[in-house]
């Protein structure tokens, strides 16, 4: 599995261990921040305001510190490219439904 994500990316044996430590890293401050704000703001499971900025921490905040987190690993480049991919592709499904 790692020889197919080393391949995909066209990266090597180093560069795959970063990117997979940022991802990891990323995840684990998303759901600690996301759990942090949610508490912040008193909110509990059953307020619709609490869905609104869990989500909007998820989809927004994740994508923001997966750049910042990827700029002491070296990985910024690699990072910005892949988020670009992704909203690129999200932009044309969503014109393909129209």
């Amino acid at each position: 599995m790692l020889e197919r994500l080393k391949k995909k990316w066209n990266v090597d044996a180093l560069q795959l261990f970063l990117i997979l430590c940022v991802f990891a890293i990323t995840g684990t401050a998303t759901a600690y921040l996301t759990r942090m704000i949610t508490e912040w703001l008193d909110l509990n499971r059953t307020s619709a305001w609490y869905w609104v900025a869990k989500i909007g921490v998820l989809v927004i905040g994740y994508q923001m510190l997966l750049l910042l987190i990827s700029i002491p690993f070296g990985q910024f480049r690699f990072f910005l490219n892949f988020e670009k991919r992704l909203w690129g592709n999200f932009r044309k499904k969503e014109k393909s439904r129209f």
